[in-house]
């Protein structure tokens, strides 16, 4: 039976096998609900390959401006955008490419997250 700790939304954010002081002292059975869910949801995603990003920035009509942003960025960027077999979310290339583009945080993730189900 864990501890739970949770979130200002109350979502549970940690579970401890013993209390933890001022933070997780509720506890609750292996089989709650709360605790499944939190145990089986999906991990975020922090990268995903080459092919998967390509073909993601294709199929929402991105790959021309981002080539296009590309093209105006330093050797190193270019070199980075066009030889990485794998391209990872919070790398500075990334931030500094989907700033470009505006996409919020929330963008970012859903972006990555349907390139991976590629």
């Amino acid at each position: 039976m864990p501890y739970v700790m949770r979130n200002a939304d109350g979502d549970i954010c940690g579970l401890f096998e013993q209390p933890q002081e001022d933070f997780a002292v509720e506890l609750l059975a292996d089989d709650d609900q709360a605790v499944i869910t939190y145990l089986n949801k999906p991990l975020p995603v922090t990268s995903v390959s080459a092919r998967q990003f390509r073909v993601m920035l294709r199929r929402a009509g991105l790959i021309d401006a981002v080539k296009a942003w590309v093209a105006q960025q330093d050797g190193e960027m270019q070199d980075a955008f066009e030889y990485s077999g794998t391209f990872v979310k919070d790398s500075p290339m990334m931030a500094a490419g989907f700033a470009a583009m505006g996409f919020s945080a929330q963008q970012i993730d859903e972006f990555f997250a349907a390139a991976a189900s590629l």
